[in-house]
C-alpha cells in the first residue's frame, strides 16, 4: 500500500478506533453483533469448506482467523502453528493481527492474549475492524467512501420509495422497508413492494431477510425480533449486513441484447449461418448435459450403509473418468468454433455473431463453473458421509458390546434384591447377608461408569443421526430405568437388613477379604477384556504406533495382576482348607460375592492378548502400505504440478513474443501441443495412484500440497490454453492473408500491442487501447467528439462489451480501416459491368450474369426496392449495394 492508500485508510479507520467498548456489554447489541459477525465470517469461511459456531471460542487458536483473512484478502498468510499450547495459539493470532496491521489498519487495545482468552469485547472489536477494512473501506460512491459511501449508495437506491428515509445505520432500518426497497430496486420480481406496510416491521424484515438468503445468497445475519425490540439497533451489525447487499448488487450488469446482424455476402453468408446453427446446437447439448448433471451432483440424500455410499463414490469416479472428459473436449471445441466464426465474420466485414440468450460463451463458462462447484462439493460430501458412517458403525458396535456386558451383569440382580430371606435367617445369616449386600453395592458403584458410557455413546449416535437411533434409544432407556430401579432396590434392602440390629458376629474375614479383592480384580479383568476386544480406527502410522505402545504398557502390568490373582486364589484355598478342617457348613459358597475362582481363572485364560497383538500387527502393515501410497502419489504430483505451471508460462510467452513468422509460432505451438499430449500417460498413472489412495480411504497426504483436483484442473486449463492459443495464431494468419498484411506490419502491430499491454495479460483495457491508437496517429481527444469516436471504435473491437481488446480484434480493426475504401470501389465496378449504359439492373440480367444460387440470393432481396423510372424489381446502385452487403457503411 502506497503512502496515499495508507493515509486514506488511517483517516477512515480513525473514527472507528475509539468505538465505545462499554456499549458492547449491552446484551441486545452484543447478541446482534454475535449473530451478524458470525454469519458474515461463515459466508466467507464456507468458501474454504468450514465455519464457526462460537465467535469468541472458534478464533482462540488463530487457525480459522488466519483462514478467514486468506479467503477475504486472496493472499497467503504465514504458515500457522499446529500445536495445542497457548504459545502456539498466541503466535497464530499475532500473525493474523500483523497481517491486518500490514493493510494500514491501526489496532487499538486489541492483543493476541485477549483473543486467545476468549475476550468477547476484543474478539467482536477485531472482527468489526476486519469487516471495515475488507468489506466497507473500498466502497466508493460519488467521491465518498467507506461508511459515508455506503450510506450515500443506500440513499440513492431507496430515494424513489415512499416511507423510506435512510439517514443512518440504526433506526432508519427498523421498519424493514429500507431492506425491501434495496432488493426491489435491483430485483423487482422478488418482492411485491406495494403490499408492504410501514406498521408491520416484523413482516417487512423477515421478508427481506428470507428473500436475500434464498435468491441473493446473502446469509441471514440479523433477527427481526431483535431489531424491532431494540430502541436503537446495533449500527455495526446493520452496516455489515447492508454491505453484503452492496457487494451483491454492485457487480450486476444488464444482459446485452443481441443486435440483428446483416447477412453475409452470398455463399459466405450461408456458410456462416451453418456455423452459427452448429454452435447453437453444440451449446444447447452441452448446457442440457450440464443442466441434467448438476442436480445429480447436488443430491445430498445420505445412505444408511457403507456399501451404498461406496457405490455412490464409484458412480462419481465413473463420471470423472468416462462422462466428463468428452464434455471438456466439446467445451474447448465450442470456444474454438466460436472464435473461428467471429474471425470469418470480421474478415467479411460482417457484425460479430451473438448467440441466443443463455448460450453465450460466458453463459457456458458460468454453467461449467457451477458444474465444477457442485462436483467439488459432491466429492467432499461423499468423503464426509463415508467417514460419518464409519464412525457410526464403530460407535454402534461399541454400544452393543457394552450394553450386552451390562445386561449380562444385571441379569437376576432385581430378583436377588427383592428376596426376603432375612426374615427367617439366623443372626449369623443376617450378618452374612449384610456383608454380601455391601459387596454388591461396591460392585454396583463399579458399574456406574459403564452405564454412563452407554448413555454417552447413545447420545453421540443421536447427534450423528444414526439411522437405527430408535432401537438404540429404547435399549439405553431400558438400561437406565433398570439401573435406577437397582439403586432403589439396593437402598431398600440395606435399610431392611440394618433394621434387624442382630448382626453381632463377623463373618469369616477370609471370605470378606476374598470378596473385596476379587470384585475390583474382576472389574479390572472385565475392563481389560473390553479394551482388548474394542475395535479401533486409525489413519496414520503414528496412531497405530500409539496404540501399540499403550498395548505394550498394558502387557507390562500383567505380572503384577497375576500376583494379585494368585493371592486371591490363595485366600480361597485357605477358606476351603478351614471349611474341610473344621467341618463348617458353608455349602462351599462365598456369601459375600458371586465371583468364583473358576470365573477368575476362566477370564484370565482368555487368549485376548495374542489376538490384540495380531490385530495391531495387521493394522501396522496396512498403515505402512498406505504410507507408501501417499509417498508414491506425492512424488509424482510434485513433478507433474510444476511441469503444468511451467508449460502454461511458456505458452503465455510464445503468444506475446515476436520471434519469427506467424507460421513459425504456429509450428512451435503445435510442437508444444504434441509434447503436452505425450505427457497424458503420466496424468493417467497419477489418476490410477489416486484411485488406489481413495480405495484405501486415505484422506490426507503430508508429502505433497497438490491434490488430484488441482492436477485435473491444471491439465484441463493447459489443454484449453494451447488449443485456444493455436486457434488465435491461425486466425491471425487468416486475417493477414485475407487483408494482405505483411509480416513487418504484423510485427509492428504486435510491438505496439505488447508495449501497452503492461500486465502481459494478452489483452488491452480501454485506456491502454486508447493510448495505443494515439501512438499510431489516431486523433482521439478528450472532448465529447473524441469520446464518441472512441466509443464507435470500441463497439467494433469489443462487440460483446467485455471491457478488453484482444490482439486478434486489434489487427482486424487496423486492417479494416484500410480495407473499407477498396470494398466500396469493387462494388461500384461490379455494378457498372452488369448495368452497362443503364443506371439499374433487371432480374433477367442478374440471372444471366450470376451463378443461379447467387442470382436467386440477390433477387430474393429485391422485393423491398423499386428501380428508377418505375421499373419493378430492378436495382439502382444503392439498392444493389444494400441487397448485396446489407445496411453497411457502403
Amino acid at each position: 500500500m502506497d503512502h496515499y492508500d495508507s493515509q486514506q485508510t488511517n483517516d477512515y479507520m480513525q473514527p472507528e478506533e475509539d468505538w465505545d467498548r462499554d456499549l458492547l456489554l449491552d446484551p441486545a447489541w452484543e447478541k446482534q453483533q454475535r449473530k451478524t459477525f458470525t454469519a458474515w465470517c461463515n459466508s466467507h469461511l464456507r468458501k474454504a469448506g468450514t465455519q464457526i459456531e462460537n465467535i469468541e471460542e472458534d478464533f482462540r487458536d488463530g487457525l480459522k482467523l488466519m483462514l478467514l483473512l486468506e479467503v477475504i484478502s486472496g493472499e497467503r498468510l504465514a504458515k500457522p502453528e499446529r500445536g495445542k499450547m497457548r504459545v502456539h495459539k498466541i503466535s497464530n493470532v499475532n500473525k493474523a493481527l500483523d497481517f491486518i496491521a500490514s493493510k494500514g489498519v491501526k489496532l487499538v487495545s486489541i492483543g493476541a492474549e485477549e483473543i486467545v482468552d476468549g475476550n468477547v469485547k476484543m474478539t467482536l472489536g477485531m472482527i468489526w475492524t476486519i469487516i471495515l477494512r475488507f468489506a466497507i473501506q473500498d466502497i466508493s460512491v460519488e467521491e465518498t467512501s467507506a461508511k459515508e459511501g455506503l450510506l450515500l449508495w443506500c440513499q440513492r437506491k431507496t430515494a424513489p420509495y415512499k416511507n423510506v428515509n435512510i439517514q443512518n445505520f440504526h433506526i432508519s432500518w427498523k421498519d424493514g422497508l429500507g431492506f425491501c426497497a434495496l432488493i426491489h430496486r435491483h430485483r423487482p420480481e422478488l418482492i411485491d413492494y406495494g403490499k408492504l406496510r410501514k406498521d408491520d416491521p416484523l413482516t417487512n424484515l423477515n421478508t427481506a431477510f428470507d428473500v436475500a438468503e434464498k435468491y441473493l445468497d446473502i446469509p441471514k445475519m440479523l433477527d427481526a425480533e431483535d431489531i424491532v425490540g431494540t430502541a436503537r439497533p446495533d449500527e455495526k451489525a446493520i452496516m455489515t449486513y447492508v454491505s453484503s447487499f452492496y457487494h451483491a448488487f454492485s457487480g450486476a450488469q444488464k444482459a446485452e441484447t443481441a443486435a440483428n446482424r446483416i447477412c453475409k455476402v452470398l455463399a459466405v453468408n450461408q456458410e456462416n449461418e451453418q456455423l452459427m446453427e452448429d454452435y447453437e446446437k453444440l451449446a444447447s447439448d452441452l448446457l442440457e448435459w450440464i443442466r441434467r448433471t448438476i442436480p445429480w451432483l447436488e443430491n445430498r440424500a445420505p445412505e444408511n450403509t457403507m456399501q451404498a455410499m461406496q457405490q455412490k463414490l464409484e458412480d462419481f469416479r465413473d463420471y470423472r473418468r468416462l462422462h466428463k472428459p468428452p464434455k471438456v473436449q466439446e467445451k474447448c471445441q465450442l470456444e474454438i468454433n466460436f472464435n473461428t466464426l467471429q474471425t470469418k465474420l470480421r474478415l467479411s466485414n460482417r457484425p460479430a455473431f451473438m448467440p441466443s440468450e443463455g448460450r453465450m460463451v460466458s453463459d457456458i463458462n458460468n454453467a461449467w463453473g457451477c458444474l465444477e462447484q457442485a462436483e467439488k462439493g459432491y466429492e467432499e460430501w461423499l468423503l464426509n458421509e463415508i467417514r460419518r458412517l464409519e464412525r457410526l458403525d464403530h460407535l454402534a458396535e461399541k454400544f452393543r458390546q457394552k450394553a450386552s456386558i451390562h445386561e449380562a451383569w444385571t441379569d437376576g440382580k432385581e430378583a436377588m434384591l427383592r428376596q426376603k430371606d432375612y426374615e427367617t435367617a439366623t443372626l449369623s445369616e443376617i450378618k452374612a447377608l449384610l456383608k454380601k449386600h455391601e459387596a454388591f453395592e461396591s460392585d454396583l458403584a463399579a458399574h456406574q461408569d459403564r452405564v454412563e458410557q452407554i448413555a454417552a455413546i447413545a447420545q453421540e449416535l443421536n447427534e450423528l443421526d444414526y439411522y437405527d437411533s430408535p432401537s438404540v434409544n429404547a435399549r439405553c432407556q431400558k438400561i437406565c430405568d433398570q439401573w435406577d430401579n437397582l439403586g432403589a432396590l439396593t437402598q431398600k434392602r440395606r435399610e431392611a437388613l440394618e433394621r434387624t440390629e442382630k448382626l453381632l458376629e463377623t463373618i469369616d474375614q477370609l471370605y470378606l477379604e476374598y470378596a473385596k479383592r476379587a470384585a475390583p480384580f474382576n472389574n479390572w479383568m472385565e475392563g481389560a477384556m473390553e479394551d482388548l476386544q474394542d475395535t479401533f480406527i486409525v489413519h496414520t502410522i503414528e496412531e497405530i504406533q500409539g496404540l501399540t505402545t499403550a498395548h505394550e504398557q498394558f502387557k507390562a502390568t500383567l505380572p503384577d495382576a497375576d500376583k494379585e490373582r494368585q493371592a486371591i486364589l490363595g485366600i480361597h484355598n485357605e477358606v476351603t482348607k478351614i471349611v474341610q478342617t473344621y467341618h463348617v457348613n458353608m455349602a462351599g459358597t462365598n456369601p459375600y460375592t458371586t465371583i468364583t475362582p473358576q470365573e477368575i481363572n476362566g477370564k484370565w485364560d482368555h487368549q485376548l492378548v495374542p489376538r490384540r497383538d495380531q490385530a495391531l500387527t495387521e493394522e501396522h502393515a496396512r498403515q505402512q502400505h498406505n504410507e507408501r501410497l501417499r509417498k508414491q502419489f506425492g512424488a509424482q504430483a510434485n513433478v507433474i504440478g510444476p511441469w503444468i505451471q511451467t508449460k502454461m508460462e511458456e505458452i503465455g510467452r510464445i503468444s506475446i513474443e515476436m520471434h519469427g513468422t506467424l507460421e513459425d509460432q504456429l509450428s512451435h505451438l503445435r510442437q508444444y501441443e504434441k509434447s503436452i499430449v505425450n505427457y497424458k500417460p503420466k496424468i493417467d498413472q497419477l489418476e490410477c495412484d489416486h484411485q488406489l489412495i481413495q480405495e484405501a480411504l486415505i484422506f490426507d497426504n503430508k508429502h505433497t500440497n497438490y491434490t488430484m483436483e488441482h492436477i485435473r484442473v491444471g491439465w484441463e486449463q493447459l489443454l484449453t490454453t494451447i488449443a485456444r492459443t493455436i486457434n488465435e495464431v491461425e486466425n491471425q494468419i487468416l486475417t493477414r492473408d485475407a487483408k494482405g498484411i505483411s509480416q513487418e506490419q504484423m510485427n509492428e502491430f504486435r510491438a505496439s500491442f505488447n508495449h501497452f499491454d503492461r500486465d502481459h495479460s494478452g489483452t488491452l483495457g480501454p485506456e491502454e487501447f486508447k493510448a495505443c491508437l494515439i501512438s499510431l496517429g489516431y486523433d482521439i481527444g478528450n472532448d465529447p467528439q473524441g469520446e464518441a469516436e472512441f466509443a464507435r471504435i470500441m463497439s467494433i473491437v469489443d462487440p460483446n462489451r467485455l471491457g478488453v481488446v484482444t490482439f486478434q480484434a486489434f489487427i482486424d480493426f487496423m486492417s479494416r480501416e484500410t480495407a473499407d475504401t477498396d470494398t466500396a470501389d469493387q462494388v461500384m465496378a461490379s455494378f457498372k459491368i452488369l448495368a452497362g449504359d443503364k443506371n439499374y439492373i433487371t432480374v433477367d440480367e442478374l440471372r444471366r450474369e450470376l451463378p443461379p444460387d447467387q442470382a436467386e440470393y440477390c433477387i430474393a432481396r429485391m422485393a423491398p426496392y423499386n428501380g428508377p423510372d418505375g421499373v419493378p424489381g430492378a436495382l439502382d446502385y444503392m439498392s444493389f449495394s444494400t441487397a448485396l452487403y446489407g445496411e453497411s457503411d457502403l
